[in-house]
């Protein structure tokens, strides 16, 4: 590779809400920042579904003093979308858009950071890398076929065809009730014996009327056993049953990229959650210097932390940065 670029002060991993927020908050202390991003600009919510509502209303989503202002209470993806371009020009955020980041090697105050196209020197990092880019896998035989879908795009191309949703949260409602109403033949496969209480309470009633009338069918207490070309063999507590299929919508929750955590040095807890070591109140990782930040916090338990908890998460990095660490402008 080519000689390292001059030494950020503050380095951040990742361009999404959280990422952006730390590069703001970086900004009004006047250090110098770079962010490093493997996919697009907010790569998770653009990877959302087309026709997707936030839970959260606009203004929990806002950051850097920047104004989200939607045609409803609860913006749509491309709103947020466009204002998280917005906020990217207002405040001029030094982005590198499809750079993944490879290794992290030096200490506090010169770290070397090796990505797919160059090096970077910086003085700390920011692991902000969120969850949604890699799924939960099912682990059974069939998941490799083409037809099994782990993210859910629009309903139109599954119109009148047999589709079968894993899961019981947000996304698998989401995505049976919109293939239901195209016209597809629809059932939900659920480990649980019901929904999921976070359910959207606006949607609840929706789903369960719509399964109580058996316009979608669900099976509770099952699972998928089989993945075939135009069946599905499904675990029930009245023994297993063959289904007709097209199409496989694994809606199993998505975790982070704990390669890269393990990568950079950053340890992961040994309970169920694979929960990463960080200072509760800096963010600070096991390794000095380095910084989780948003989702990413919470391991396997991606519920614990999302857009409107996590943007405080800024300000206590910073803070703790400059209480700390002596950034080198020199170098």
């Amino acid at each position: 590779m080519s000689k390292p670029e001059k030494l950020r002060e503050v380095l951040i991993i990742g361009a999404g809400p959280i990422g952006m927020a730390c590069a703001i908050e970086a900004k009004n202390r006047k250090l110098s920042h770079l962010i490093i991003e493997k996919g697009c600009l907010v790569n998770s919510i653009f990877h959302y579904p087309i026709n997707m509502t936030f839970f959260s209303t606009s203004d929990r989503l806002e950051i850097g003093e920047v104004p989200f202002i939607s045609h409803g209470n609860k913006p749509t993806r491309r709103e947020a979308l466009e204002y998280y371009r917005r906020v990217a020009d207002s405040w001029k955020l030094n982005i590198r858009t499809y750079e993944k980041v490879l290794n992290v090697k030096g200490e506090p105050g010169k770290f070397l950071v090796s990505t797919t196209r160059k090096e970077y020197l910086a003085a700390q990092l920011i692991v902000a890398t969120g969850y949604y880019d890699n799924p939960n896998l099912l682990g059974i035989p069939g998941e490799e076929l083409d037809k099994v879908k782990h993210y859910y795009d629009e309903p139109h191309p599954y119109a009148y065809r047999e589709a079968a949703v894993i899961g019981a949260g947000n996304s698998a409602v989401d995505v049976a009730l919109e293939l239901f109403r195209v016209g597809a033949k629809v059932s939900m496969i659920i480990r649980e014996s019901e929904l999921k209480d976070s359910i959207k309470y606006w949607v609840k009633p929706d789903i369960e009327n719509r399964i109580k009338e058996g316009s979608i069918k669900a099976y509770f207490n099952s699972s998928v056993q089989r993945i075939m070309e135009q069946q599905v063999v499904v675990q029930t507590p009245s023994g297993q049953i063959t289904l007709d299929n097209d199409f496989v919508f694994a809606m199993t929750g998505y975790h982070p990229d704990f390669e890269l955590l393990r990568q950079i040095g950053i340890s992961l807890g040994s309970d169920n959650y694979l929960t990463p070591c960080f200072d509760a109140d800096t963010l600070q990782t096991n390794r000095p210097g380095i910084y989780l930040a948003g989702v990413v916090c919470g391991g396997m338990e991606t519920s614990r932390f999302f857009i409107e908890n996590s943007r405080q998460h800024a300000r206590a990095i910073s803070d703790h940065m400059e209480k700390n660490f002596t950034f080198r402008k020199d170098l």
